[in-house]
């Protein structure tokens, strides 16, 4: 699978994720800059983790501007796989690809840990080599990771199978697009 990896200024996790998925996943991957228009011939999108832009404004706040996110909205809707981890999930919630906010921890200091998740759905490209109910060990490292959005946009994610994990409590659930 040839997967475009978007650099944003501040982005740091980018090459990592570069190297992950042409030699430890042996799949292709190439970077896509964040002022370009087009993708490409890519069959999905990463948008990885760091601070782009600073994060001075709210994480991802500015990046939704980048003329990339254009791109990536029009491959989205067109049924295009986009997967956003750490800052690029926050991203995708700026941009309004995902539905909900993310807010400041609920101390306002930044969490540097290890999580569980619970797996909610192995109907995704993204967990449909899980099992349902597998409990994953994940690290954490944010200061705007409360995933929050109203009742009853949580009742239809959940009627639309798009809760990815839990950790626990019901607004904190990942959600896929």
């Amino acid at each position: 699978m040839k997967v475009g990896v978007v650099v944003f200024p501040g982005s740091n996790c980018d090459h990592d994720a570069w190297y992950a998925i042409n030699q430890n996943l042996h799949g292709k991957a190439e970077f896509i800059w964040h002022d370009s228009t087009d993708l490409g011939s890519v069959e999905a999108v990463l948008l990885p983790g760091g601070f782009s832009y600073g994060d001075y404004l709210r994480c991802g706040a500015i990046a939704r501007f980048s003329p990339v996110m254009n791109a990536i909205k029009m491959f989205a809707a067109e049924g295009g796989l986009v997967l956003g981890v750490c800052n690029g999930f926050q991203i995708l919630v700026e941009a309004g690809l995902l539905p909900g906010a993310l807010l400041r921890n609920q101390d306002l200091k930044f969490v540097c840990r290890e999580v569980t998740l619970r797996t909610e759905t192995t109907n995704s490209p993204f967990t449909s080599k899980l099992r349902e109910g597998q409990l994953l060990r994940l690290p954490i490292a944010h200061g705007e990771g409360r995933y929050f959005a109203d009742e009853q946009t949580l009742d239809a994610l959940e009627a639309e199978d798009r809760i990815h994990a839990r950790i626990g409590l019901r607004n904190q659930a990942t959600v896929k697009s």
